[in-house]
């Protein structure tokens, strides 16, 4: 089974860059608090390395 990504948004992203507020949008996260769960492809490591200061990443089976 693929592992899993839960990206929980633990910053906001105001008065951030562009990328980094459309990086958060691709992965589903709007505001503080939010948790989405992906799979983990290289498309989303890019996403979440874009904004890694903005949010905490757990593996999960």
């Amino acid at each position: 089974m693929a592992a899993r990504l839960k990206v929980t948004q633990l910053k906001s992203s105001n008065g951030g860059k562009q990328n980094q507020r459309d990086s958060l949008r691709t992965l589903g996260l709007k505001r503080i608090g939010d948790i989405v769960v992906r799979e983990d492809t290289l498309s989303v490591r890019g996403l979440v390395n874009t904004v890694a200061h903005l949010v905490k990443v757990e593996e999960i089976d």
